[in-house]
């Protein structure tokens, strides 16, 4: 046998000569990921992971050999090929090995097949396994317990202190794949966790903040270890209420998304996250490209170097676009978008909360995030209003286009053919960027026009107003529209695309 058709039969070998060990799970992991990085695929909505192969015979080695290592599969044909399928607990099992020591993790590693290694993660996730142990009172006095997390027979003994005002889950070893081990499991619960060295140690230490962001199992063993440390009389009520209290809101923030700092920058409300490692930013970054968001357009990525750390940052911008995907997006894009701006909306919210010098960021990315959801949320055709003067409008269609001008300059074009007490007649508002790259919109009235050229301003007045809710700016000769009028405007299915292209493509929010 040829190329990778020689490993079943040594993975097989390997799991009955030296049994299923750590060190044979690792080899067994890494060997599989590079199946599955090639032309297998990983699925958390089907819970499958799949490995494909050319030849029967190696397919049901395959078989075999997961088979060996707890895994139950079965071969299925696909065109010419067989797909070696795992599903449920055991596609779990094999993504959290994937996960834990597949060589797509391995540091400064090009070949990263991130789409996949997100799947991973989520579906990982399920079979983990979080317990705890022993609880006691260490000769510091400190209140002390272990907690082991394991998934598909890897397993990290933790320490768990309940020090001062902090829970402190601690991991230390002098062997760095153990640490890295021990970070990744976390990960896998939804914790944000890096390796650090300390002197002739490689440490892992996450506290509160961190630790009430993971997954509903993780949170639920530490409460418990709270409760029993406060039954033995070892934490005293208002300590343990808190840590309870901080535990219990975690289970507003959604699975797998970790700690992402919130704030402002010139008033505008921004999302970061940052990580040394480079594989943290590329699985980040590739929630936005799944969720729909461009990279440049709405969020910028930086990948960590010399130690320094990387970041994913997502503007303004992007934090509208996923609000309005939250609502108009399909299937697993809308799904992520509308756990990413749940998620975001609480953490904003809980920084208003905690100082007062933030008190205005949970409104200022309310106010973003109902923008984007109201983006699209309306249809010009059969639109009808009365507006203050007794002017009846029906909206009959509507189209927008980018164009560009003379100079080269992006111009966009709003075209509504509408009825204004009965006289029907086509309008278009040209939006352009000033000087001081505002957008500012305009309609120049016809002479020709039913009434006058009075008559026709009065009636495009109106249209503006019945579909932005505000009056616009009115002259001699034409109208004005500002940008309030442009997300008025944006409501309308007909509309939207145009709009956000324009006012992204032309440099503005």
């Amino acid at each position: 046998m040829r190329g990778r058709s020689w490993r079943p039969p040594l993975l097989l070998i390997q799991a009955e000569k030296l049994d299923v060990n750590e060190t044979t799970l690792k080899y067994f992991a890494a060997v599989t990921s590079g199946a599955i990085d090639g032309d297998g695929y990983v699925s958390a909505a089907r819970k499958e992971v799949g490995l494909t192969s050319g030849k029967l015979e190696v397919a049901l080695l395959e078989t075999a050999v997961l088979a060996a290592y707890g895994i139950k599969s079965e071969v299925k044909r696909v065109w010419s090929a067989y797909n070696v399928v795992a599903s449920g607990v055991g596609a779990a099992r094999l993504a959290g090995l994937y996960f834990l020591y597949g060589h797509p993790l391995l540091e400064g590693d090009d070949r990263l097949k991130s789409h996949k290694l997100a799947e991973a993660v989520r579906l990982g996730a399920e079979g983990l396994d979080i317990r705890w142990e022993g609880l006691r009172r260490t000769e510091g006095g400190l209140v002390a317990a272990d907690l082991i997390i394991s998934v598909g027979g890897a397993a990290v003994k933790y320490n768990v202190y309940l020090r001062g005002d902090a829970i402190e889950l601690q991991f230390q070893s002098t062997d760095r794949s153990r640490a890295e081990l021990a970070a990744r499991l976390l990960r896998l619960a939804g914790v944000g966790a890096e390796v650090r060295r300390v002197g002739d140690e490689w440490q892992v230490v996450v506290y509160t903040g961190k630790l009430a962001a993971g997954h509903e199992r993780l949170r639920g063993a530490l409460a418990e270890i709270v409760e029993a440390a406060r039954s033995n009389g070892w934490v005293d009520e208002k300590r343990a209420e808190r840590w309870l209290k901080k535990l219990e809101k975690g289970r507003v923030s959604k699975e797998g998304w970790p700690m992402y700092y919130v704030g402002l920058n010139d008033g505008a409300p921004v999302v970061i996250f940052s990580s040394t490692k480079s594989d943290r930013i590329e699985q980040e970054a590739q929630k936005f490209r799944e969720m729909g968001l461009k990279e440049g357009r709405h969020f910028t990525v930086k990948m960590p170097k010399g130690g320094r750390e990387g970041y994913v940052f997502i503007s303004s911008v992007g934090l509208r676009r996923a609000a309005r995907l939250s609502v108009h997006g399909s299937g697993r894009q809308r799904e992520l978008a509308e756990e990413f701006i749940s998620y975001i909306l609480k953490r904003a919210e809980e920084k208003s909360k905690a100082k007062k010098e933030d008190e205005d960021v949970y409104e200022k990315f309310k106010e973003v995030v109902e923008k984007g959801k109201s983006w699209g949320s309306l249809t010009l055709k059969g639109f009808a209003a009365t507006v203050n003067g007794g002017y009846e409008v029906k909206v009959i269609d509507g189209s927008a286009e980018i164009e560009e001008s003379w100079s080269g300059k992006k111009l966009l074009r709003l075209r509504i053919t509408a009825e204004v007490n009965g006289v029907r007649d086509d309008y278009t508002i040209t939006y352009i960027r000033d000087d001081r790259n505002k957008a500012m919109g305009y309609a120049v009235m016809r002479a020709d026009a039913p009434g006058g050229r009075e008559a026709d301003k009065e009636r495009l007045s109106a249209l503006v107003e019945a579909l932005t809710g505000k009056k616009p700016w009115k002259d001699s000769k034409k109208i004005r529209c500002g940008r309030e009028h442009l997300d008025g405007f944006a409501r309308f299915a007909e509309f939207a695309d145009a709009i956000e292209e324009w006012l992204e493509e032309t440099g503005g929010g």
